[in-house]
């Protein structure tokens, strides 16, 4: 059981070196994470553009559906 264990956590690592982390091992500070930065500032623009596109047409069909049904 033991030996599974480890062979699990070996592979594992072994695997994890191979993937394409968001950041520059080469740079210090802040500066090593500027594509992780740039990737999060992306999806924060994207998710409020896309959060008020959809209130706004909410907002909309709300609007419509009530002026339907309110006329008799």
């Amino acid at each position: 059981m033991i030996t599974k264990i480890k062979t699990f956590f070996s592979e594992v690592k072994v695997e994890l070196q191979k993937c394409s982390w968001p950041w520059d091992p080469k740079e210090r500070g802040f500066r090593k994470y500027k594509e992780l930065s740039d990737s999060t500032v992306v999806v924060v623009i994207s998710m409020v553009l896309l959060g008020g596109f959809v209130s706004f047409f909410d907002f909309v069909l709300v609007n419509v559906v009530h002026f339907f049904t309110r006329l008799h």
